[in-house]
């Protein structure tokens, strides 16, 4: 948060509002203290896992917008690489007290008890539905590793794979390849938000939140939501159409697009729950390098959760802005549609944005 703030030209004492996720276990007054943060008139969480990435900026967006604070940070920090798993089976999932826990006491028992589990149910129909193959998947891995390897604080930076690769690597859950999965990562981010009256007197390029919208869609559950009759993930749409309501732009005005990517699978629905292309279409939309810098619609130029680190979605509204500032280590040509789409987790209700120049 320290490097947030300079960053943005700013001090502790200048932050009056906090936002993260309901999942974290750092509170703020616990950060505000040890940062030396005087006072918060605003603070706020958001739920539903990496389904809040985007909607924490919403918030703090929010509270700027209406006078309620000044600057507000959002930030989400991790230790599940060295402590907490998020991985593996917890039946702690299944023990909350809340109707999270009651959702998820219905298939814990029954062995149904890991994220990669709970995708791979969707993966399995959206294959039989669409004939999509374990190949198209890969493609996603393939691109976001390609950025990886270029991008000096990725934690697979000069680590490239291949479409081969990413066949021969183990079987998680079926159809999960291990390169399916994201990786499990220690790592913080913070995002300062202020007016853009304020944000001129500062020495960076800013951001513009053009749009910032939370989504669930019907009969929606926490990533088993296998009981309605569309078995895609609706609630990626009802975002989608907000953000194109809001900004009043569409799917062919943006360049590139930071796309969640906890799991390959949830890529390629979120191409086609956003408008980029029709139901069933993405594994024909990615085909033959169009989701790498070059082809038509680049995505997650700094390696994604694949690649970079799996930091909830963070870390991508964080490329979103380096791409903007034109610092990102994998630019792509935003002159003609200065604009980022950037979304939260897949499965989850959820939320996204438009960061414009």
């Amino acid at each position: 948060m320290q490097h947030a703030l300079a960053d943005a030209g700013l001090t502790a004492s200048d932050i009056d509002g906090l936002v993260t996720f309901t999942m974290d276990t750092s509170s703020e007054i616990a950060v505000a203290r040890e940062l030396g943060v005087p006072e918060l008139r605003f603070f706020s969480r958001i739920n539903y896992g990496g389904g809040a990435a985007c909607g924490t900026i919403q918030q703090a967006a929010m509270a700027v917008a209406t006078g309620v604070a000044d600057v507000v940070v959002a930030y989400r920090g991790f230790n599940e690489r060295s402590g907490n798993r998020f991985g593996q089976f917890s039946t702690a999932v299944a023990q909350q007290v809340n109707t999270n826990g009651l959702d998820n006491a219905w298939t814990y028992p029954f062995g149904l008890g890991t994220p990669a589990a709970t995708v791979a149910m969707q993966a399995r129909r959206y294959m039989h539905e669409y004939g999509a193959t374990s190949e198209d998947f890969g493609r996603v891995a393939v691109a976001d590793r390609r950025h990886a390897a270029t991008n000096p604080n990725a934690f697979f930076h000069g680590k490239p794979i291949t479409l081969d690769d990413h066949q021969a690597s183990r079987m998680i859950v079926d159809p999960l390849h291990l390169l399916d999965c994201c990786q499990e990562s220690d790592g913080a981010v913070a995002l300062v938000v202020v007016s853009a009256e304020r944000a001129r007197d500062l020495p960076q390029t800013p951001a513009i939140i053009s749009a910032a919208a939370q989504g669930s869609g019907r009969d929606q559950f926490v990533m088993t939501s296998y009981y309605r009759d569309d078995i895609g993930i609706p609630e990626m749409g009802v975002v989608g159409r907000e953000l194109w309501r809001q900004s009043g732009l569409t799917p062919d005005d943006m360049p590139m697009a930071i796309l969640y990517d906890h799991f390959t699978p949830y890529v390629l629905m979120q191409l086609e729950e956003l408008g980029f292309c029709g139901r069933g279409e993405a594994p024909g939309f990615i085909a033959d390098g169009a989701i790498e810098v070059g082809g038509r619609l680049p995505l997650n130029t700094h390696g994604g959760q694949l690649g970079e680190a799996y930091i909830h979605g963070m870390n991508g509204i964080a490329e979103g802005v380096r791409q903007i500032r034109g610092t990102s280590v994998n630019p792509v040509d935003l002159s003609a549609s200065p604009h980022v789409l950037v979304t939260a987790g897949t499965g989850v209700p959820t939320s996204g944005l438009i960061l414009s120049r």
